[in-house]
């Protein structure tokens, strides 16, 4: 599969090797979740900057399990670039070279005909917290059903880690995206979501008020009436006077 960006020409250098055969080709990041999950592609191509969703949140909300082999396609810079290879992720940079294409599928056909490929999700998390060039995250693209929907943060009260997906709380519905607290978290304004536990994520306008707990830990009462606990080993992580009551 390949993103239809002009930039890249991969459909044209993708005819190089016919072994290959292209399943699919997306426009932006919406559409490119829908056909990876109509698809199922053993191999994708995926630009990181594209309309809607970059790259990384379209591999956060597409159901293919396990994920497919995935070169990156960027224009990022030269230290973005490092964090790529730092995590042993593949990677094109643009304006694409031929040869270097060529080599990046030779390498993706040697990884999945010997079984070799490495998780993906922990490679990511390698790559992701090397690189600070990513912007604060604004929604998830959540499956409901046959539909996906772009979910807005403010509808979300808490996040809570299951393995390597999320729980997304709104007041009325529990969404499951795939992704990390710890890598969520940097993307998150600091001034609107707080870590208050290891497993724990809260949006800070959803906080009714707070009830004193045991051994320095503290209840936080959220607007649906969902308790959760402030550890006192994220506290500090409060802004402003919130985290320092006794």
């Amino acid at each position: 599969m390949t993103n239809r960006s002009p930039a890249t020409s991969s459909a044209g250098f993708l005819a190089r090797h016919p072994a290959l055969e292209l399943v699919g080709e997306a426009g932006d990041g919406s559409e490119a979740v829908r056909v990876i999950d109509t698809a199922n592609p053993d191999l994708l191509l995926l630009d990181i900057q594209m309309p809607e969703l970059d790259g990384f949140e379209v591999l956060a909300a597409v159901s293919q399990e396990p994920l497919p082999y995935v070169i990156f396609v960027t224009a990022f810079d030269h230290y973005a670039v490092q964090a790529f290879e730092r995590g042993a992720l593949d990677y094109l940079l643009k304006p694409v070279a031929p040869d270097r294409f060529d080599l990046a599928i030779e390498r993706a056909r040697h990884q999945l005909s010997s079984g070799r490929a490495q998780d993906l999700a922990e490679r990511l998390d390698r790559a992701l917290e090397q690189s600070a060039s990513r912007p604060r995250l604004e929604r998830f693209l959540v499956k409901e059903g046959d539909r996906s929907r772009l979910v807005p943060l403010q509808e979300i009260e808490w996040i809570e880690a299951a393995g390597n997906y999320l729980k997304l709380h709104g007041k009325d519905a529990v969404h499951l995206v795939r992704g990390t607290l710890k890598l969520v978290e940097t993307r998150l304004d600091p001034a609107r979501f707080a870590r208050i536990h290891r497993t724990v994520i809260v949006n800070l306008d959803r906080i009714r008020y707070l009830e004193p707990w045991s051994h320095g830990d503290q209840l936080v009462v959220l607007e649906s009436g969902a308790r959760l606990t402030l550890s006192r080993r994220f506290r500090d992580r409060m802004p402003g006077t919130l985290g320092e009551q006794p």
